[in-house]
Protein backbone atom coordinates (compact mmCIF):
# COMPACT_ATOMS: atom_id res chain seq x y z
CA UNK A 1 0.00 0.00 0.00
CA UNK A 2 3.49 2.59 -0.36
CA UNK A 3 1.52 3.58 -3.41
CA UNK A 4 -1.04 5.09 -1.39
CA UNK A 5 1.46 7.07 0.71
CA UNK A 6 3.72 8.04 -1.89
CA UNK A 7 0.67 10.44 -3.43
CA UNK A 8 1.13 13.08 -1.14
CA UNK A 9 4.62 13.88 -2.25
CA UNK A 10 3.65 13.44 -5.49
CA UNK A 11 0.88 15.45 -5.16
CA UNK A 12 3.18 18.26 -3.67
CA UNK A 13 5.50 17.92 -6.37
CA UNK A 14 2.93 18.75 -9.13
CA UNK A 15 0.27 20.68 -7.42
CA UNK A 16 3.07 23.09 -5.34
CA UNK A 17 6.34 22.77 -6.50
CA UNK A 18 5.67 22.70 -10.60
CA UNK A 19 2.40 24.03 -10.21
CA UNK A 20 0.93 21.59 -13.53
CA UNK A 21 -2.06 23.13 -15.32
CA UNK A 22 -5.08 21.72 -17.41
CA UNK A 23 -3.40 20.23 -20.35
CA UNK A 24 -0.12 20.85 -20.17
CA UNK A 25 2.43 18.68 -21.38
CA UNK A 26 3.97 16.82 -18.63
CA UNK A 27 6.96 14.44 -19.78
CA UNK A 28 8.18 12.37 -17.11
CA UNK A 29 11.66 11.27 -18.01
CA UNK A 30 13.14 8.31 -15.98
CA UNK A 31 14.94 4.99 -16.23
CA UNK A 32 14.00 1.10 -15.57
CA UNK A 33 15.37 1.29 -11.83
CA UNK A 34 12.82 4.62 -11.01
CA UNK A 35 9.55 3.84 -12.31
CA UNK A 36 7.27 3.49 -9.22
CA UNK A 37 8.18 6.72 -8.88
CA UNK A 38 7.30 7.57 -12.47
CA UNK A 39 3.54 5.87 -12.25
CA UNK A 40 3.17 8.02 -8.79
CA UNK A 41 4.49 11.52 -10.81
CA UNK A 42 2.03 10.67 -13.64
CA UNK A 43 -0.70 9.72 -11.33
CA UNK A 44 -1.36 12.82 -10.18
CA UNK A 45 0.12 14.73 -13.06
CA UNK A 46 -3.43 12.90 -14.83
CA UNK A 47 -5.11 14.23 -11.57
CA UNK A 48 -4.89 17.58 -13.09
CA UNK A 49 -5.99 16.92 -16.65
CA UNK A 50 -2.51 17.38 -18.08
CA UNK A 51 -1.72 15.50 -21.01
CA UNK A 52 1.28 13.02 -19.40
CA UNK A 53 3.75 11.01 -21.30
CA UNK A 54 6.23 8.57 -19.62
CA UNK A 55 9.89 8.19 -21.50
CA UNK A 56 11.60 5.24 -19.63
CA UNK A 57 15.24 4.34 -20.54
CA UNK A 58 18.11 1.99 -19.32
CA UNK A 59 19.77 3.82 -16.10
CA UNK A 60 22.59 5.83 -17.16
CA UNK A 61 26.12 4.73 -15.37
CA UNK A 62 26.97 8.53 -13.70
CA UNK A 63 25.19 11.53 -13.34
CA UNK A 64 25.23 13.61 -16.16
CA UNK A 65 26.11 10.89 -18.91
CA UNK A 66 24.28 12.04 -22.07
CA UNK A 67 20.78 11.07 -22.57
CA UNK A 68 19.65 8.83 -25.80
CA UNK A 69 18.66 11.80 -28.55
CA UNK A 70 15.02 10.60 -28.67
CA UNK A 71 14.16 11.70 -24.90
CA UNK A 72 16.49 15.06 -25.54
CA UNK A 73 14.34 15.93 -28.58
CA UNK A 74 11.05 14.89 -26.34
CA UNK A 75 12.38 17.15 -23.61
CA UNK A 76 12.23 20.38 -25.98
CA UNK A 77 8.67 19.80 -26.53
CA UNK A 78 6.72 19.60 -23.27
CA UNK A 79 6.08 22.28 -21.18
CA UNK A 80 7.39 20.81 -17.62
CA UNK A 81 9.83 17.53 -17.20
CA UNK A 82 9.47 15.51 -13.92
CA UNK A 83 12.92 13.44 -13.82
CA UNK A 84 12.94 10.83 -11.53
CA UNK A 85 16.05 8.75 -12.06
CA UNK A 86 19.08 6.92 -10.70
CA UNK A 87 21.71 9.71 -11.96
CA UNK A 88 21.21 13.18 -12.18
CA UNK A 89 20.21 14.94 -15.68
CA UNK A 90 20.99 18.64 -14.23
CA UNK A 91 24.64 19.15 -16.23
CA UNK A 92 23.61 17.16 -19.22
CA UNK A 93 23.23 18.88 -22.57
CA UNK A 94 19.72 17.99 -23.09
CA UNK A 95 18.75 19.43 -19.82
CA UNK A 96 20.66 22.49 -20.74
CA UNK A 97 19.36 22.76 -23.91
CA UNK A 98 15.47 22.21 -22.69
CA UNK A 99 15.72 25.34 -20.18
CA UNK A 100 16.83 27.60 -22.78
CA UNK A 101 13.73 26.22 -24.97
CA UNK A 102 11.89 27.92 -21.54
CA UNK A 103 10.73 23.71 -20.47
CA UNK A 104 10.36 23.75 -16.32
CA UNK A 105 12.34 21.36 -14.96
CA UNK A 106 11.93 19.29 -11.64
CA UNK A 107 14.85 16.86 -11.31
CA UNK A 108 14.52 13.96 -9.45
CA UNK A 109 18.05 12.01 -9.00
CA UNK A 110 18.21 9.31 -6.58
CA UNK A 111 14.52 9.45 -5.31
CA UNK A 112 13.61 6.93 -2.96
CA UNK A 113 9.32 5.46 -2.89
CA UNK A 114 10.26 7.03 1.07
CA UNK A 115 11.47 10.49 -0.37
CA UNK A 116 7.74 11.46 -1.78
CA UNK A 117 6.45 10.18 2.09
CA UNK A 118 8.22 11.80 4.54
CA UNK A 119 11.21 14.13 5.12
CA UNK A 120 11.92 17.34 3.26
CA UNK A 121 9.16 17.29 0.97
CA UNK A 122 6.96 17.86 4.24
CA UNK A 123 8.60 21.61 3.69
CA UNK A 124 6.30 24.26 3.16
CA UNK A 125 8.20 25.40 -0.01
CA UNK A 126 6.50 28.86 -1.40
CA UNK A 127 6.86 29.84 2.41
CA UNK A 128 10.94 29.20 2.72
CA UNK A 129 11.13 30.51 -1.35
CA UNK A 130 12.20 34.10 0.26
CA UNK A 131 14.42 33.22 2.88
CA UNK A 132 16.40 31.19 0.16
CA UNK A 133 16.39 34.47 -2.24
CA UNK A 134 17.99 36.21 0.59
CA UNK A 135 20.55 34.09 0.70
CA UNK A 136 21.43 33.89 -2.72
CA UNK A 137 21.23 37.31 -2.73
CA UNK A 138 24.45 37.61 -0.70
CA UNK A 139 26.40 35.27 -2.70
CA UNK A 140 25.83 37.44 -5.72
CA UNK A 141 26.56 40.22 -3.95
CA UNK A 142 30.09 39.12 -1.69
CA UNK A 143 33.38 38.77 -3.46
CA UNK A 144 35.14 36.05 -1.28
CA UNK A 145 33.42 32.91 0.33
CA UNK A 146 35.35 31.33 3.45
CA UNK A 147 33.80 27.98 5.16
CA UNK A 148 35.51 26.55 8.56
CA UNK A 149 34.17 23.56 10.49
CA UNK A 150 35.38 22.45 14.29
CA UNK A 151 37.06 19.41 12.21
CA UNK A 152 39.30 21.44 10.23
CA UNK A 153 37.67 22.90 7.21
CA UNK A 154 39.18 26.03 6.15
CA UNK A 155 38.60 27.07 2.20
CA UNK A 156 38.38 30.34 0.58
CA UNK A 157 36.57 31.08 -2.47
CA UNK A 158 36.24 33.34 -5.20
CA UNK A 159 33.15 34.37 -6.16
CA UNK A 160 33.29 37.95 -6.88
CA UNK A 161 30.83 38.56 -10.21
CA UNK A 162 28.59 35.69 -10.02
CA UNK A 163 25.30 35.09 -9.21
CA UNK A 164 23.89 33.79 -6.73
CA UNK A 165 21.24 31.02 -6.99
CA UNK A 166 17.84 30.22 -5.22
CA UNK A 167 17.30 26.44 -5.60
CA UNK A 168 13.54 26.89 -3.75
CA UNK A 169 12.12 23.54 -4.78
CA UNK A 170 9.92 25.88 -7.18
CA UNK A 171 9.61 25.85 -10.83
CA UNK A 172 6.63 28.10 -11.77
CA UNK A 173 8.47 30.41 -14.45
CA UNK A 174 9.69 29.14 -18.06
CA UNK A 175 13.01 27.97 -17.69
CA UNK A 176 13.56 27.37 -14.24
CA UNK A 177 15.27 24.35 -12.98
CA UNK A 178 14.84 22.60 -9.46
CA UNK A 179 15.56 19.60 -7.42
CA UNK A 180 13.13 19.23 -4.57
CA UNK A 181 13.31 18.91 -1.61
CA UNK A 182 16.39 20.03 -2.02
CA UNK A 183 16.45 23.65 -0.83
CA UNK A 184 19.61 25.33 -0.99
CA UNK A 185 21.17 28.51 -2.27
CA UNK A 186 24.33 28.26 -4.38
CA UNK A 187 27.42 29.83 -6.69
CA UNK A 188 29.74 29.05 -8.82
CA UNK A 189 33.48 29.98 -7.68
CA UNK A 190 35.95 31.39 -9.91
CA UNK A 191 38.09 29.23 -11.52
CA UNK A 192 41.17 28.33 -9.76
CA UNK A 193 40.59 30.64 -6.96
CA UNK A 194 39.45 28.15 -4.84
CA UNK A 195 42.03 27.72 -1.88
CA UNK A 196 42.37 25.58 1.52
CA UNK A 197 41.21 22.26 3.14
CA UNK A 198 37.60 20.95 3.12
CA UNK A 199 37.29 18.09 5.93
CA UNK A 200 34.08 16.16 4.17
CA UNK A 201 31.88 14.66 7.33
CA UNK A 202 28.52 14.49 6.27
CA UNK A 203 28.43 12.76 2.83
CA UNK A 204 29.34 11.96 -0.48
CA UNK A 205 25.42 11.32 -2.00
CA UNK A 206 26.68 8.27 -5.05
CA UNK A 207 25.73 4.83 -3.86
CA UNK A 208 29.57 3.96 -3.66
CA UNK A 209 30.28 6.31 -0.84
CA UNK A 210 27.18 7.34 1.09
CA UNK A 211 27.03 9.11 4.26
CA UNK A 212 30.42 9.52 5.99
CA UNK A 213 31.93 7.21 8.41
CA UNK A 214 35.57 8.49 8.16
CA UNK A 215 36.47 11.77 7.55
CA UNK A 216 37.80 12.66 4.80
CA UNK A 217 40.27 15.74 3.83
CA UNK A 218 40.66 17.34 0.85
CA UNK A 219 43.53 19.68 -0.36
CA UNK A 220 42.60 22.19 -2.53
CA UNK A 221 44.94 24.32 -4.31
CA UNK A 222 44.56 26.79 -7.82
CA UNK A 223 40.81 25.71 -7.58
CA UNK A 224 41.23 22.25 -7.65
CA UNK A 225 41.36 18.95 -6.04
CA UNK A 226 44.88 18.39 -5.49
CA UNK A 227 45.31 15.59 -2.63
CA UNK A 228 42.54 13.34 -1.13
CA UNK A 229 42.98 11.64 2.26
CA UNK A 230 41.37 9.74 5.03
CA UNK A 231 40.36 5.66 4.97
CA UNK A 232 38.59 3.41 2.22
CA UNK A 233 35.51 6.20 1.30
CA UNK A 234 38.20 8.75 0.55
CA UNK A 235 40.05 5.99 -2.11
CA UNK A 236 36.81 5.42 -3.46
CA UNK A 237 36.29 9.45 -4.04
CA UNK A 238 39.76 9.12 -5.43
CA UNK A 239 38.94 6.36 -7.55
CA UNK A 240 36.13 7.96 -8.95
CA UNK A 241 37.64 11.35 -9.77
CA UNK A 242 40.41 9.40 -11.52
CA UNK A 243 38.66 6.80 -13.01
CA UNK A 244 36.95 10.09 -14.54
CA UNK A 245 40.18 10.44 -17.11
CA UNK A 246 39.84 14.30 -16.99
CA UNK A 247 41.42 17.11 -15.15
CA UNK A 248 37.78 19.15 -15.14
CA UNK A 249 36.61 16.46 -12.62
CA UNK A 250 38.77 18.20 -9.71
CA UNK A 251 37.96 21.61 -10.71
CA UNK A 252 36.17 22.94 -6.99
CA UNK A 253 32.53 24.28 -9.09
CA UNK A 254 29.95 24.46 -6.43
CA UNK A 255 29.32 26.19 -2.95
CA UNK A 256 25.90 25.45 -1.81
CA UNK A 257 23.87 26.32 1.35
CA UNK A 258 21.40 23.84 2.58
CA UNK A 259 18.05 25.79 3.66
CA UNK A 260 15.66 22.82 4.33
CA UNK A 261 15.13 21.98 7.79
CA UNK A 262 12.77 18.73 7.09
CA UNK A 263 15.62 17.59 5.52
CA UNK A 264 18.96 15.42 6.96
CA UNK A 265 21.78 13.75 5.70
CA UNK A 266 21.15 10.48 4.99
CA UNK A 267 23.48 9.53 1.76
CA UNK A 268 20.32 10.63 -0.81
CA UNK A 269 21.25 13.92 -3.09
CA UNK A 270 18.33 15.69 -2.50
CA UNK A 271 17.71 14.97 1.01
CA UNK A 272 21.33 16.00 1.70
CA UNK A 273 21.74 18.73 -0.05
CA UNK A 274 19.02 20.54 1.39
CA UNK A 275 19.70 20.14 5.21
CA UNK A 276 19.54 22.86 6.64
CA UNK A 277 22.47 24.28 7.89
CA UNK A 278 24.80 22.40 6.00
CA UNK A 279 27.50 23.27 3.33
CA UNK A 280 28.77 21.64 0.30
CA UNK A 281 31.06 21.69 -2.01
CA UNK A 282 31.26 20.33 -5.26
CA UNK A 283 34.04 18.93 -7.73
CA UNK A 284 33.56 18.62 -11.26
CA UNK A 285 31.65 20.94 -14.33
CA UNK A 286 30.39 23.86 -13.55
CA UNK A 287 29.54 24.94 -17.45
CA UNK A 288 25.94 24.61 -16.38
CA UNK A 289 25.30 26.74 -13.74
CA UNK A 290 27.46 29.90 -14.83
CA UNK A 291 31.23 28.12 -14.56
CA UNK A 292 33.60 27.38 -17.49
CA UNK A 293 34.56 24.01 -16.71
CA UNK A 294 32.60 21.30 -18.67
CA UNK A 295 32.78 17.51 -17.71
CA UNK A 296 30.83 14.74 -16.96
CA UNK A 297 31.28 14.44 -13.35
CA UNK A 298 29.91 16.76 -10.81
CA UNK A 299 30.43 15.28 -7.19
CA UNK A 300 28.70 16.98 -3.85
CA UNK A 301 30.62 17.17 -0.73
CA UNK A 302 28.68 17.39 2.92
CA UNK A 303 29.80 19.33 5.35
CA UNK A 304 28.31 19.40 8.93
CA UNK A 305 28.23 22.22 11.34
CA UNK A 306 30.18 24.93 8.94
CA UNK A 307 30.80 28.80 9.47
CA UNK A 308 30.34 30.63 6.63
CA UNK A 309 31.86 34.43 6.19
CA UNK A 310 30.70 36.44 2.96
CA UNK A 311 33.69 38.93 2.72
CA UNK A 312 33.65 39.94 6.44
CA UNK A 313 30.07 39.50 7.12
CA UNK A 314 29.45 35.88 8.61
CA UNK A 315 25.86 34.41 7.52
CA UNK A 316 26.25 31.15 8.63
CA UNK A 317 27.57 29.78 12.33
CA UNK A 318 27.96 26.27 13.12
CA UNK A 319 24.23 25.78 10.84
CA UNK A 320 22.79 28.35 12.66
CA UNK A 321 21.58 31.32 9.89
CA UNK A 322 22.02 34.68 10.30
CA UNK A 323 19.72 36.21 7.48
CA UNK A 324 16.54 36.75 8.29
CA UNK A 325 13.44 35.50 6.61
Amino acid sequence: MKEILMMKGAKKLVDICGKVQPGEKVLIVSDFEMVSIARAVAAAAHQRNAEVVISLMAPRKMHNEPLPDTVAEAMKKAHIIFAPTKWSIAHTDARIEATKAGVRIINMPSYKEETLISGGIDLDFEKQASLVKKVAMALTEAKVARVVTPLGTDITLGIEGRSGAALTGLSHEPGVFCTPPDVEARVTPLEGTSEGIIIVDGSIPVPEIGVITEPIKVTVKEGNAAKIEGGKQAQIFSDILKNAADPGAYNIAELGIGLNPMSRIIGVMVEDEGSFGTVHIAVGTSAAFGGKVKTRLHLDMMIRQPTVTLDDRVILDKGNLYIGS
